[in-house]
């Protein structure tokens, strides 16, 4: 395998709000001042390269480009590991990009209103990791691991006994707990499932004064536009990459 190359995620025009709204001291590395923030617990890492362990998030970090910290995050990776970074510059021998997302960044202001779900949302938890891996896995497979729960806090919908809608927090930035796992089962979709636990989630969130923000995939017109609808608004684009250690 060759070399990582990491570039500038894009910009367009038109989508950017005041950078205020996610610092970019904060928000261009979010992965980095989590571990090093509100998940310190969860961190597993070498000098300036930082990773969650692979029964809990994807995800790893360096502080700044450079060759050491690409080696220390080598040395995080098992071989023909893959995990998800973001892309800020840089090169890595010994790691290979093999996909790429683009994300968008939104925040709910704080002026926004929230309005109550119009159904039980249940909090979720350890017990609960098999099913909520279940669920997920139809969404988007391999994000959500067994021990995800533990990046936060978790909610979902049942009927039926059956868990078919849920979303919760990942990456924990002071102030900043970051919605995520967002999803509805397919045979329950188009009746307001994933509304009412954005806006539990986002109540939960409020009441201790912070402040809910999100990743989504800029080609999901469909969630963006049901985060717009609920007062969210569009900060920046950064783009992940998806590597590789090669043996």
């Amino acid at each position: 395998m060759g070399s990582v190359s990491f570039g500038t995620a894009p910009r367009g025009p038109g989508i950017m709000q005041p950078m205020s709204a996610l610092p970019e001291a904060l928000f261009l590395n979010p992965v980095w001042h989590a571990l090093q923030g509100p998940h310190r617990h969860l961190a597993r890492a070498a000098g300036r390269a930082c990773r969650y362990p692979a029964d809990v998030a994807p995800f790893a970090a360096i502080d700044a480009p450079g060759a050491a910290a690409f080696a220390q995050l080598r040395s995080l990776l098992d071989p023909d590991e893959s995990i998800w970074i973001v892309d800020y510059g840089g090169a890595a021998p010994g790691l290979a990009v093999v996909d790429a997302l683009e994300c968008v960044q939104m925040a709910l202001p704080e002026e926004v209103e929230i309005a109550a779900p119009g159904r039980d949302v249940l909090a979720l938890g350890a017990g609960h990791a098999q099913d909520m891996v279940g669920l997920t896995n139809i969404a988007f497979p391999g994000f959500f691991r067994p021990a995800t729960y533990r990046m936060g806090s978790f909610f979902g919908v049942r009927v039926g006994g059956e868990l078919v809608a849920m979303g919760g927090e990942r990456l924990l930035l002071p102030g900043h707990p970051e919605m995520s796992a967002i999803c509805t089962h397919p045979d329950h979709r188009g009746v307001g499932l994933a509304t009412d636990v954005i806006r539990h989630l986002a109540s939960h969130q409020r009441r201790a004064g912070l402040i809910s923000w999100l990743h989504v995939g800029a080609p999901n017109r469909g969630a963006i536009d049901l985060y717009a609808s609920l007062g969210f608004e569009r900060v920046r684009s950064i783009m992940l990459h998806r590597i590789v250690r090669s043996s």
